[in-house]
């Protein structure tokens, strides 16, 4: 049992997996990279990561490295993509660093304009001319900013051989443009490479569908921003599980009172992940799938050779699943352009109070124990017990 200042070196959580799931939320995500610095100081094994939009960015950095270099990686990328030569300064001169709530208001602003008219760096940039001036069917008709930069940063920070290898397991959701239809890219199902990363990330209008063996895909976001269910329940693939679920939105906030605040709220409310009712479903299945095997268990040897047999035992299991919420709450200061504020400043508060959220809850022996209750499911959000 991991309590505080143990290791787990010799002594890893009873669980066949523990998974980090990883929401997506553009610039609020150095809020994952620090949660996972912390998984990382405490050592906290990782047997899988999954993401979605921003966290597949953050889940191939965290699978294309070594472990003592995860974190090195992670900082590269979110010091790189935070470059601004308009707000630097900030972060390096403690004298001029925005005081008080309208100050950091204004910093933002600044921030998040120049990410809509510069866009940030080696991740995308403004097309010019705009796509209305493209050709109708043409890529460049088709979105307004170029993220051919982020392919460029991917293959530098990610070593896709070592996601291939399959050491840590990696799966990124996207959207079939065409179909419809939500998919994951799987390193256990084929080769993963920067554009399936990319596919994962490409939230239109601002970026454009990126093309994978003849299909094109958009941001999984669109459907399923959380890659949860995939983690806990892949037919055929289900496992006695510890699964951290990283989310860059919070389903709870208050009433908006002007137009920009339903903008923000409505952001919240399309990309949350609906923590409480899910779990709850889920407490149930696995209920019902618990008792099946029971029963499957105590059958007759003649009444299981038969095909109704096959078909329910691929259902029926006992594992068990404890899943931890770290949920990102959002400051006053923070408003309807939080996803896209590309700021130095504002990247290292995500990412300090991702590091000290994930210390807090990972320094509770509870979150390490297996389930003992019936449905073989318990549920964790020790930072904000209302949420």
């Amino acid at each position: 049992m991991k309590t505080r200042g143990t290791s787990f070196a010799t002594n890893r959580p009873p669980f066949e997996c523990i998974a980090l799931v990883l929401q997506g939320g553009g610039a609020l995500g150095s809020y994952q990279a620090g949660i996972y610095e912390a998984m990382a100081e405490a050592g906290l094994p990782l047997d899988w990561v999954a993401g979605i939009s921003i966290g597949a960015v953050n889940a191939a950095l965290i699978a294309g490295n070594p472990p003592e270099k995860r974190v090195e990686k992670l900082h590269a990328f979110w010091n790189t993509i935070t470059t601004n030569p308009l707000l630097d300064w900030v972060t390096t001169n403690e004298l001029f660093a925005p005081k008080g709530e309208l100050a950091r208001r204004v910093h933002n602003a600044i921030g998040a304009n120049y990410a809509l008219l510069a866009g940030a760096a080696d991740f995308f940039t403004p097309r010019f001319p705009a796509p209305f001036f493209h050709a109708h069917g043409s890529h460049e008709a088709t979105s307004f900013y170029d993220t051919a930069q982020l392919r460029s940063t991917l293959e530098r920070l990610v070593d896709f051989d070592r996601i291939n290898h399959g050491e840590t397991r990696f799966s990124v959701g996207a959207v079939n443009v065409r179909t419809g239809n939500f998919t994951y890219f799987d390193n256990t199902r084929e080769l993963i490479r920067p554009e399936h990363v990319m596919a994962s990330g490409a939230l239109p209008p601002g970026f454009g569908a990126v093309e994978i063996d003849g299909e094109h895909y958009w941001d999984g976001g669109l459907i399923s921003n959380t890659p949860l269910q995939w983690v806990v329940d892949t037919a055929g693939m289900r496992q006695d599980t510890l699964a951290f679920q990283v989310d860059l939105w919070s389903a709870r906030g208050d009433l908006p009172g002007n137009i920009f605040e339903v903008s923000t709220r409505q952001k919240e409310i399309q990309y949350s992940s609906r923590t409480r009712s899910e779990t709850d479903h889920f407490k149930r299945l696995q209920r019902i799938r618990g008792a099946l095997a029971h029963l499957l268990e105590n059958l007759p040897p003649e009444l299981q050779n038969s095909e109704d047999f096959d078909l329910l035992k691929q259902v029926a299991d006992q594992k068990v699943y404890s899943v931890v919420h770290l949920i990102y709450r959002t400051q006053k200061h923070e408003g309807h352009s939080k996803d896209y504020e590309f700021s130095r400043l504002t990247m290292l508060d995500h990412w300090k109070s991702g590091y000290q959220d994930a210390k807090r809850t990972l320094e509770n022996p509870a979150i390490y124990a297996r389930p003992q209750n019936r449905e073989g499911v318990l549920a964790f959000d020790l930072l904000k017990e209302d949420d």
